[in-house]
């Protein structure tokens, strides 16, 4: 390629009009030696999005936790972007741009600002930039530094997680057992790339997202209740394998008890104060009720408020704020400044109960959060015995049934050749200090 620029290069291929080749002696060593340059140029550009934030932090302000999260998604970025800088005045801290429908299953990233998402907004580095810039505008209005999340999980897990570096995104949903459960992925694929993409969040300071709340909505939340427990010690160690500091593991769970079920609010206050004690220094995100959303919006904007309590009884980071028209339409403006302002009520006079309520000792919060612990550990032991692969196949998440060799992707996994050279994978694990 004669030493230009990776982008270039790219285009050239695909295009056909660079022959590629495999150098040889004189030619491989430069080759090798542009490619470790433009590697080590790439990854300080991605080291560089958390210099960037706690920067615009710093100007701007910090917002107090918890973060409160309210999701827009137009399909047209153009639309999207009035919405997320309204939902920011109201109150949001944190905007999450949902991918159009089946974006998880494009095995390439759409290209420039879109206008044209179904159910959802296309993820682009274009679409990114825009609403970064648009989300900094308002920040410096509001005074507090309002953070941008999209969402990894799919076949480009590691080329949305490059975009999401080099735009400054602050969140995103990581977690490819959504990948494998939900959208049928090759788990071997997506392992892989996982691993990948987590290092590039890591490196530049990106909270991530696992989707264990997906798991209560097809299955119990009482009797999976240890699935999910189990999933985020299992998502907290492949997140520390990749340099993941413990501070930016966003771990999932979710309000999904049927509220039908006596002691329904007990049993969520056992669930959601387990998971606050097992990881005490996660920014746990907590998901609304959706399962159980019948469509009689009276109800359930006092649903919503039963889990903004539970969130603000045991210290959750992160809540995603429920709608009280879920299931019914894509929420109306008016819906996210009711969802706003049903969490600053109960967030703003009961966060500090948080410190001054006990649980009785021996009492039932108490006993069930030791029933799912030791559920959980039962279930780790089974899966260090047989391997997370043949868990994956025995059904053990999410009453779910994958494959090894089956799913979308596997056709993307090669094996390494003896003369395989990734810089990029070398740069960061030396950065990180972790192995690749």
């Amino acid at each position: 390629s004669g030493g230009r620029p990776a982008q270039e290069v790219a285009e050239g291929i695909a295009s056909g009009a660079i022959d590629v080749r495999w150098p040889q002696g004189a030619d491989l060593e430069e080759a090798r030696s542009l490619a470790e340059a433009a590697a080590r140029s790439a990854v300080e550009r991605i080291a560089e999005a958390s210099v960037a934030r706690e920067g615009v932090i710093r100007r701007v302000g910090e917002a107090p936790r918890p973060w409160l999260y309210l999701i827009v998604a137009t399909g047209n970025i153009h639309e999207d972007i009035p919405q997320a800088q309204a939902a920011a005045r109201n109150g949001a801290d944190v905007i999450a741009v949902i991918r159009s429908t089946g974006q998880s299953l494009l095995d390439y990233v759409p290209y420039g600002a879109t206008t044209d998402g179904f159910a959802g907004t296309f993820a682009t580095q274009e679409n990114f930039r825009l609403m970064r810039a648009a989300l900094d505008d308002v920040g410096a209005d509001v005074g507090r530094y309002i953070r941008l999340t999209n969402y990894a999980s799919g076949l480009c897990m590691p080329e949305i997680a490059a975009m999401a570096a080099m735009e400054r995104l602050d969140m995103m949903l990581n977690d490819c057992m959504y990948g494998i459960m939900f959208r049928d992925i090759n788990m071997q694929r997506t392992f892989i790339d996982q691993h990948f993409s987590r290092m590039v969040h890591a490196l530049a300071g990106i909270v991530i997202n696992t989707g264990e709340d997906n798991y209560l909505t097809t299955a119990d939340a009482v009797e999976a209740a240890h699935t999910v427990l189990a999933s985020q010690f299992l998502n907290e160690r492949f997140a520390l394998s990749a340099g993941l500091e413990r501070a930016n593991m966003g771990l999932g769970h979710a309000f999904e008890i049927d509220p039908t079920l006596e002691d329904q609010i007990l049993l969520e206050l056992a669930h959601a104060q387990l998971i606050r004690e097992c990881f005490p220094e996660a920014p746990l995100k907590y998901m609304p009720p959706t399962k159980h959303m019948t469509g009689n919006i009276f109800q359930g904007f006092l649903y919503d408020g039963m889990f903004n309590l539970v969130g603000a009884l045991t210290g959750q980071d992160i809540i995603l704020l429920g709608m009280m028209t879920e299931g019914i339409h894509t929420p109306f403006l008016s819906d996210r400044d009711l969802a706003l302002e049903n969490a600053r009520y109960v967030f703003g006079g009961a966060s500090g109960l948080a410190g001054e309520l006990h649980f009785q000792e021996g009492g039932t919060v108490e006993r069930r959060a030791a029933q799912v612990l030791e559920e959980c550990r039962q279930m780790l032991r089974k899966v260090s015995e047989i391997g997370m692969f043949a868990a994956i196949e025995a059904g053990m998440f999410a009453d779910t049934v994958r494959t090894r060799e089956g799913g979308k992707g596997l056709d993307g996994v090669i094996r390494h050749a003896s003369e395989y050279l990734n810089p990029i994978t070398e740069s960061l694990s030396v950065r990180l200090g972790v192995r690749v």
